[in-house]
């Protein structure tokens, strides 16, 4: 993909200033004034109208504060659309990182959460039910990955892509392509179908569907075989014929619902070899 010029040196820039800092093990607070610049100098953002600074998160206890909310505007009413949890350049992001975010993410109604220490960017999505899920969506690495790369990364949480509703369109596309969407979509009757139809092309052997579901989990790691084991799959039976003599009409199609509940066609977890 061809970089624009402007962009490019731009990330180019970007990248020297987080460098510099890390090479000194700035502190939380050098690091946040270069990731701030990176905000509006690459991503377009207007410090003052869109970076609201230690946004108070009023949650089940005291009320805590998140190192800033992005924001389209700077009425009072405006709600946060990405919370970002700032850490020293120099520190690595870990998990109890992500848990504190993504509570004030969870106390605020904000659906996505950022994490960054300037080097390392990693964008979630928070879905909120019992309990809440966290989705990791998109990461990069400012210091080490290619420009071309960086340049679609950025744009993702630019706010020219924020305000015109890109991160739905990005959270509808991430969900289409879950585990759960693509089992769904590959055990549907119809693609079953096509998968036995070619397997025969291919082979001359006639296999069984409950036979492909079962080849189809040994491909599979441990968490999503556990997740097509909980898929109830519907085979259409065979239309039974009916004698020359006889005056009633052919039975219409029917189907078997299989899942792990049910005897006719049980799929077994696999186990895995540590």
């Amino acid at each position: 993909m061809a970089i624009d010029k402007e962009v490019r040196r731009k990330i180019v820039e970007a990248r020297k200033t987080i460098e510099n800092v890390f090479q000194i093990d700035g502190n939380e607070a050098e690091t946040r004034r270069r990731v701030e610049r990176i905000f509006e100098n690459l991503m377009g953002y207007d410090a003052f109208k869109h970076l609201s600074r230690e946004r108070a998160v009023k949650g089940a206890g005291e009320t805590e504060h998140v190192d800033f909310a992005i924001q389209l505007d700077r009425s009072e009413v405006a709600e946060p659309l990405i919370m970002v949890e700032l850490k020293r350049v120099g520190i690595d992001l870990a998990l109890k990182h992500l848990k504190q975010v993504t509570s004030y993410a969870i106390d605020s109604g904000c659906e996505w959460v950022l994490l960054t220490n300037g080097r390392t960017w990693k964008l979630y999505h928070v879905e909120f039910g019992q309990p809440p899920v966290t989705n990791s969506i998109e990461q990069w690495d400012l210091l080490a990955d290619d420009i071309s790369i960086l340049a679609k990364k950025f744009e993702i949480i630019s706010y020219k892509n924020v305000k015109k509703g890109g991160l739905k369109k990005l959270w509808k596309k991430a969900s289409v392509l879950s585990p759960e969407s693509l089992l769904s979509a590959i055990t549907n009757p119809e693609s079953i179908k096509i998968l036995r139809r070619v397997l025969k092309k291919n082979s001359g052997v006639i296999i069984d569907p409950i036979d492909l579901i079962k080849g189809l989990q040994k491909l599979l790691n441990e968490s999503a075989a556990i997740e097509l084991s909980s898929i109830k799959i519907r085979f259409a039976e065979k239309k039974r014929k009916t004698t020359a003599k006889s005056d009633q009409d052919t039975p219409a199609e029917s189907a078997e619902e299989i899942s792990p509940a049910n005897n006719k066609g049980e799929i077994a977890t696999p186990q895995i070899d540590l």
